[in-house]
């Protein structure tokens, strides 16, 4: 796997058989390890380790119903009051974050009404905050701490 723009930590990589996987510390379960799980589970390290995000307010996987179908969200960060606050979106390295990346995270926003937004591919990290009140957004030059959203 590629070496990403983000911080290293110990991962814990296993064989099953011809497959690799990793371990997924916020579902606690090894999961197949993919280019894009592998930009997620160094991103979800990042906001723990460094940012100090709660390990149990975030969830991976997260489904909602956007137009009768079923859609997932790569991660998804609650506030104390299990309120959606930021949706993340991971694209594997080699995958440049375009226009479409975004389409397809506000779309998952018209579900959760979010505070934030954030797209990583390891390589390059945007932030957004959504001002709902103001009708705007306006894109960030860092993930903020988690004591500051």
């Amino acid at each position: 796997m590629l070496q990403l723009n983000l911080p290293a930590f110990e991962v814990k990589i296993k064989d099953e058989g011809t497959k690799k996987l990793i371990f997924d510390v916020i579902r606690r379960k090894y999961v197949a390890l993919t280019p894009e799980e592998w930009v997620r589970q160094h991103f979800v390290h990042y906001l723990i380790d460094h940012l100090g995000y709660p390990q149990e307010l975030l969830a991976n996987e997260v489904e909602v119903m956007l137009n009768g179908t079923t859609k997932r969200c790569d991660t998804v960060l609650y506030g104390r009051n299990l309120k959606a606050r930021m949706i993340v979106e991971y694209k594997a390295a080699d995958v440049p974050i375009t226009q479409k990346v975004f389409n397809q995270i506000m779309r998952y926003n018209m579900v959760l009404h979010v505070d934030y937004l954030v797209v990583s591919n390891g390589m390059n990290h945007y932030c957004c905050k959504i001002d709902y009140a103001a009708n705007s957004y306006a894109f960030l030059d860092e993930i903020p701490l988690f004591e500051a959203l």
